[in-house]
């Protein structure tokens, strides 16, 4: 049986169509499977000052917003990317509002302001062409930890609202609340990155301690194989970057950030607004007596009658608050370590470094300044700093219960080559490594 020729034509034709649809929708699927909008380098193109020659550079932008219990930052990362090689920071812009999130729990919609002002920053700072290439991302730390989890829910809701309108590179898994590990983890690899001890050099790693208001943490590199035996499984953790691997001993402890444990020593309890409102203490002075706000809570604080000095009450008490809350690691000794936020600004206060720069501390020279200020205190000094006495106190406390000596120094920092030294620079790493492999934060 002979086909007639217009009825070939039209057969032709027709599979002709049905092929085509088919390679147009698989070509399709396959565009939808990529991750959309990863992340692009800008290549720069300038002379070099010395050779006149034009060279192009590499830079990738990223931006990260730390939501922390007592304000907010925004953290612009320009990063110059190699071929082969770590990358470098180029720049960094900062800018710090307060309070913090969680001082809108009752209130989550007046947030939005505040992260509008800081995502301003971010347009005047990242080239307009690279905004839907330039991650953005938040992330959440013992403010809102502390928070009902409703409550911290629905803040973190109203930061997404603002992010999705905002023309960057955003996913709803930007946004979150930060694990505590994560946390010093990632202040970890910011300070370790800064001095250039993760390039493959020879600089040797140091520890990492941090001092926030709802939390502590302690991170370091382990060495020593019975660190690793003896501790609890959750405060061990590894990862790799520029393909080396860390094993890090590291852990958050919630509830003794400066602001929590102040409270804790005064005789307050964290989350319960209905609980005692007025507080009397032996770490201030016999005649204070004023108000303090914490958590969205307004109390009155109030000194005690004179009897016992005041440096040997207050110890006792910080001590009694501490009691077996926190882990010895021997390693401490052997190693250096940073110590940032309410470790340096405690060490401003006592004028042992300078507020710009920095310096070096011995733990003996916490333990000296709280003798000193409980002791003027009940001489009737130091009024303008009320709690200076309490929160040295426990800061010395709490170094000697991780089980660093009195004669171990510390380096305090809050900017290495012009970036601050906060958890910020490592998460916005793994972030942007993230958003390029998988397409999320």
């Amino acid at each position: 049986m002979r086909f007639p020729k217009l009825a070939f034509i039209f057969m032709f034709v027709g599979c002709l169509v049905v092929y085509l649809t088919y390679v147009k929708r698989h070509y399709d699927d396959s565009k939808l499977s990529v991750p959309e909008q990863l992340p692009q380098y800008r290549t720069d193109t300038r002379k070099h000052p010395t050779s006149g020659q034009v060279v192009s550079e590499s830079f990738q932008y990223g931006i990260m917003f730390d939501a922390g219990s007592t304000g907010t930052r925004i953290h612009i990362f320009k990063f110059q990317m190699e071929p082969n090689e770590a990358p470098k920071l180029a720049h960094e812009t900062f800018r710090a509002i307060k309070p913090g999130l969680s001082a809108y729990a009752d209130e989550p919609e007046k947030s939005k302001e505040g992260i509008l002002e800081l995502l301003n920053v971010a347009k005047d700072t990242v080239p307009e062409v690279l905004w839907s290439s330039t991650p953005l991302m938040l992330r959440a730390t013992a403010g809102l930890r502390l928070l009902p989890g409703e409550k911290a829910t629905i803040l973190l809701d109203k930061v997404r609202e603002v992010f999705s309108e905002s023309l960057f590179l955003y996913k709803p898994d930007s946004v979150s609340i930060m694990d505590g590990t994560d946390e010093g983890m990632s202040a970890w690899i910011t300070i370790n990155f800064l001095i250039g001890a993760l390039h493959g050099t020879e600089t040797p790693t140091v520890g990492m301690l941090d001092l926030g208001g709802g939390s502590t943490q302690i991170t370091f590199a382990l060495q020593d194989e019975i660190t690793i035996q003896t501790s609890p499984i959750d405060y061990v953790t590894s990862f790799q970057m520029f393909n080396i691997s860390h094993a890090l001993y590291s852990h958050s402890y919630l509830g003794l950030g400066l602001m929590s444990a102040r409270l804790a020593v005064l005789g307050g309890i964290e989350g319960q607004p209905s609980g005692p409102q007025e507080l009397v203490s032996p770490c201030l002075a016999p005649d204070y007596s004023g108000q303090w706000e914490h958590a969205e809570v307004l109390y009155t604080v109030k000194g005690q009658k004179p009897g016992e000095p005041i440096y040997e009450s207050c110890l006792r008490k910080v001590e009694k608050m501490i009691y077996k809350q926190v882990r010895k690691a021997e390693e401490v000794k052997n190693m250096d370590f940073y110590a940032f936020s309410y470790y340096y600004d405690r060490a401003v206060d006592l004028g042992l470094i300078d507020e710009r720069t920095g310096g070096t501390v011995r733990v003996s020279d916490y333990i000296e300044g709280a003798k000193k200020v409980c002791n003027n205190m009940s001489a009737g000094g130091i009024k303008e700093s009320p709690f200076l006495c309490l929160d040295l106190t426990y800061i010395s406390v709490l170094l000697q219960e991780l089980d660093f000596p009195p004669d171990k120094e510390l380096k305090l920092a809050r900017q290495i080559n012009n970036a601050e030294t906060s958890w910020a620079l490592g998460a916005a790493f793994h972030c942007i490594e993230s958003f390029r492999k998988h397409g999320t934060c």
